[in-house]
């Protein structure tokens, strides 16, 4: 916890990137925000991952695939994806949310289904980064040790002061 003169350490980590995100606006912000940023030619066209999390994000604009999706080979392109990486998400950037956007994500939703694939809708950039981050800081190392206690003293402290279980404790010994 952090007091009122006390300012949170920024949460900084390193990133392996697309060679064509080069320049992204995405990218000059992380640089901004003191990330590492690799690139890399043999990352997916559009990928960030994030090797200390185990976490890969495929960012997909949807302003820039033409009418029909299924000629684009986007579906290739993602089942490519989520086969290399254990725990992915796809970025489905759309700045507005019309027909032919829902129905996109409708598609991909239902191809997708029963897969590692977790579809994370962004409408701008500090949406995409905000999805990133939040998610790799909460998957990270020394991040989800904490929350996995936290989680386990929340559930311990429930436990304890739930009038159920002290019924069912007490009916136990009576």
């Amino acid at each position: 916890m952090t007091t009122k003169t006390q300012q949170p350490i920024p949460w900084k980590t390193t990133i392996i990137a697309s060679s064509s995100l080069q320049n992204h606006g995405v990218i000059a912000t992380l640089k901004g925000q003191q990330h590492l940023i690799r690139f890399s030619d043999s990352v997916e066209c559009g990928a960030f991952i994030f090797p200390l999390s185990g976490i890969a994000f495929l960012l997909v604009c949807l302003d820039e695939l033409p009418e029909n999706v299924n000629e684009t080979g986007l579906f290739e392109k993602i089942t490519n994806f989520i086969k290399v990486h254990r725990n992915s998400f796809l970025l489905l950037y759309a700045p507005f949310n019309g027909k032919r956007e829902l129905e996109i994500l409708s598609d991909i939703q239902q191809r997708f289904f029963g897969t590692n694939l977790k579809i994370l809708p962004v409408r701008n950039n500090r949406d995409i980064i905000k999805g990133m981050l939040t998610i790799s800081k909460a998957t990270s190392k020394p991040n989800v040790d904490t929350i996995r206690d936290r989680l386990s003293l929340a559930r311990a402290h429930i436990i304890e002061r739930s009038p159920v279980w002290k019924m069912l404790k007490d009916a136990k010994l009576g």
